[in-house]
């Protein structure tokens, strides 16, 4: 293969499964046309989320003409992929015909998934274009509490009782015309409507017709609280390799299913908002967001920055005659600061994340802030001869080299402490770890990072 080749090939694979600009293109071409014939042959082999990406790449005029131009023909379960200030947006703009029957093809979870930010006006409507069974299912899931199993489970499901055999429940299927869009599990029950066993389609299908359900259930039967946190509904099946999970009521009762989609769905989105509250950015922001949207979410942020900022500057104010004596001080304390800020980040990312997936614990606790903080010293260490080295080579100064090298180790030191018992102690009060770690850690990083460099100088270099 040639080089050409190679590189071509690997642009595929990297690509695989990006929106391709040349289809994009496509698209647009045929919304200027006015083409709806043109524009359904070309939405026809995407996937729905693909359609979602596209919709929210391409301009707001875009993106109104070619909902208009999809007309009737659009497909509801491309809102349940679009992030939630575009999914409003093509809400408000949907003619009310569309919208009601997008709404009707969906599962409960998507439409609970799709109203319950919504305001009243907007959520009575979309509620009058289902059926009344549906009505009752979705208007029921949202009577949970908010980020709860009530609001991810999902009502459509397979269940039988606990006596049947196989043929009875393959017999049920086929004659049924109101089986969910996907499913794993057939869930078995009792007369009271508890959950007693679930039985995965495979082993249904490989058994022989008279064999007794209750013989293919699985050993172990997680159910779900339908009050549950998703943020632990999303554990469970991480942890347990759950495919999908009953979800009952205060009395044992079944009321609905959690499938593996919807789980992971929250994990991603548990992970992003940790990933965003590290970096100080608000849990909601979205690229589709106003310019004012943005800058307010960030504001807050940035005013805590200030004030660390802030600290900082106080601290190094209180050695102002040792710099203005030893000018290089004012040259060499950010690199002192900069290393203990990021090696404090470094932990923090991971004590943070342990938290989130329940690695760190209480049992765990005392043994992983220990390795921090010797990862920390062992840092400092090295990286306090070298730039002791350097402070001495660039400014002919050895006990300046010295200072610098201590203000290492003590500042990593810190930081590596610093980065873990932060977010423990922020847990321990009930605060979400993400949200102020960040802000505190690189405070106390500055402070002990100019105190200990610029308090040295002062004692060893005057």
């Amino acid at each position: 293969m040639s080089e050409t080749e190679t590189d071509f090939a690997e642009d595929q694979i990297q690509d695989a499964y990006a929106l391709n600009a040349d289809t994009v293109d496509a698209i647009l071409a045929a919304v200027e046309a006015g083409s709806q014939e043109q524009l359904l042959r070309l939405l026809e082999p995407l996937h729905e989320a693909d359609i979602a990406d596209l919709l929210e790449q391409i301009s707001d005029r875009e993106r109104r003409a070619l909902l208009e131009i999809w007309g009737k023909e659009f497909d509801g379960s491309v809102l349940t992929e679009l992030e939630e200030g575009m999914r409003d947006e093509i809400v408000q703009d949907l003619d009310e015909a569309v919208l009601t029957a997008a709404v009707s093809e969906m599962d409960s979870d998507d439409v609970v998934y799709l109203i319950e930010d919504m305001d009243a006006d907007q959520q009575g409507r979309v509620l009058e274009a289902l059926e009344d069974a549906d009505r009752v299912a979705v208007e029921t899931s949202l009577t949970y509490p908010e980020d709860t199993a009530g609001r991810l489970m999902q009502r459509e499901m397979v269940i039988a009782p606990e006596h049947w055999r196989v043929g009875e429940i393959i017999d049920f299927m086929r004659a049924s015309d109101d089986l969910p869009e996907s499913f794993y599990e057939v869930i078995l029950i009792d007369a009271r409507m508890k959950p007693v066993g679930t039985v995965h389609l495979g082993r249904i299908m490989a058994n022989p017709r008279d064999r007794a359900l209750t013989d293919l259930a699985e050993e172990q039967m997680r159910t779900i609280p339908a009050n549950q946190s998703q943020e632990d509904v999303a554990y469970a099946f991480n942890q347990y390799h759950l495919v999908s999970a009953p979800v009952v009521d205060d009395d044992g009762r079944l009321v609905g299913m959690i499938t593996i989609d919807d789980a992971m769905e929250v994990l991603e989105d548990e992970a992003e908002e940790d990933m965003k509250r590290l970096a100080g950015v608000g849990a909601e922001e979205e690229l589709s967001d106003s310019v004012w949207d943005t800058a307010r979410q960030r504001f807050p942020w940035l005013a805590v920055n200030l004030v660390t900022a802030i600290l900082a500057s106080i601290v190094i104010s209180l050695f102002s005659d040792i710099i203005e004596a030893i000018v290089a001080l004012a040259v060499l304390m950010p690199i002192v600061a900069s290393m203990g800020g990021n090696a404090g980040t470094q932990t923090l990312t991971v004590a943070v994340r342990a938290l989130a997936t329940r690695d760190l614990t209480s049992s765990n606790a005392l043994r992983v802030v220990r390795r921090e903080t010797l990862v920390g010293l062992a840092n400092g260490a090295v990286f306090a001869v070298i730039i002791g080295i350097v402070g001495v080579i660039w400014f002919g100064t050895p006990l300046l080299g010295v200072v610098l090298a201590i203000a290492m180790i003590i500042n990593l030191l810190v930081a590596g402490m610093a980065g873990i018992l932060i977010p423990m102690g922020l847990e321990k009060l009930g605060a979400d770890p993400a949200l102020a770690s960040g802000a505190f850690v690189t405070t106390v990083t500055d402070v002990v990072g100019f105190f200990a460099f610029l308090g040295l100088a002062g004692a060893l270099l005057l």
